[in-house]
């Protein structure tokens, strides 16, 4: 799994433990979720192009580094995405953010997309797509695929949670996009829900059940 990085970090893998119980209610599951993004952004832009440039500091003229090109782009997978964008942004607040919207059919199982708003410049970017878990790979294949006609080049995939069987699918549809992932978990069941997984990430970051 060459394209696959999953965090080892044990300020990741703490905060995720506190992430999965139960009892973590609204307020703390989404600070939660906004830290370990965080902390998982660091090492996904590792690998970013860096272009040097002269600059004048108080003392002398000296040349250093900068984020080559156009920098980047955020596109949450609405809704439980959302809980992830304000980390980037901290890191690398002249980000510009787009929204796509899906929803999992519940007999299908398959994305159905309802909402699409990006950048003018989107495929001048690189592309960071966040959701929270990644379990069938369904919504993050279709967002991607939607990316891709977009003239979108340089992806990453960003989750906290994932299933083997969500990352294979991913894999195979965009075998080029390098998925960055906080704990890779035992399997699906068999309403697709990531087991040990910590339930919808979407209910519990807004109180809605």
């Amino acid at each position: 799994m060459s394209n696959v990085f999953v965090m080892d970090h044990p300020l990741i893998q703490h905060k995720i433990g506190v992430l999965r119980r139960i009892e973590t209610g609204p307020k703390e599951f989404r600070e939660l979720v906004s830290e370990i993004a965080m902390l998982m952004s660091y090492e996904a832009t590792r690998n970013l192009p860096l272009e040097e440039i002269e600059i004048e500091t108080p003392i002398a003229k000296t040349k250093v580094k900068q984020i080559e090109g156009r920098h980047l782009g955020i596109v949450p997978i609405l809704r439980a995405g959302l809980g992830m964008v304000d980390a980037l942004l901290t890191l690398v607040p002249t980000a510009k953010v787009g929204h796509i919207g899906l929803y999992r059919d519940p007999e299908s199982l398959q994305p159905v997309e309802y909402y699409c708003k990006l950048p003018s410049d989107v495929s001048e970017r690189d592309i960071f797509v966040l959701d929270p878990m990644l379990a069938t790979g369904g919504s993050a294949i279709a967002a991607i695929d939607f990316l891709k006609e977009k003239g979108v080049h340089k992806l990453h995939f960003l989750c906290i949670i994932a299933a083997p069987e969500g990352v294979k699918a991913l894999q195979e549809a965009h075998p080029d996009v390098p998925i960055y992932i906080g704990a890779l978990d035992e399997r699906l069941n068999d309403h697709a829900y990531i087991v040990p997984g910590l339930g919808d990430a979407g209910d519990r970051l807004f109180g809605t059940k």
